[in-house]
């Protein structure tokens, strides 16, 4: 199953261990992370929380392990994902 959607839930603490673990994926600004809009099918660079948007193209398959390692390595767990 690939991953369709990731979102960060309140609570950030912009410690960067998301960022280390998957680049490709997460940004982590001065007071949050944002799920960057390269890998999003609406080309919006934010949590997500809101919108909800699916991932882009193969981008839930390729960095299917990736995201999974930085929601795992999250301390406050507060990145969230769906599969299908």
């Amino acid at each position: 199953m690939a991953i369709t959607k990731v979102w960060i839930e309140e609570g950030c603490i912009v410690c960067n261990a998301c960022e280390a673990e998957c680049p490709e994926v997460f940004h982590v600004t001065d007071t949050s992370c944002n799920v960057n809009g390269a890998v999003r099918e609406d080309g919006v660079d934010s949590e997500n929380r809101d919108e909800q948007s699916p991932l882009s193209g193969s981008n839930g398959t390729d960095l299917e392990a990736a995201i999974e390692a930085a929601s795992a390595s999250c301390p406050v767990e507060v990145i969230k994902f769906d599969k299908a």
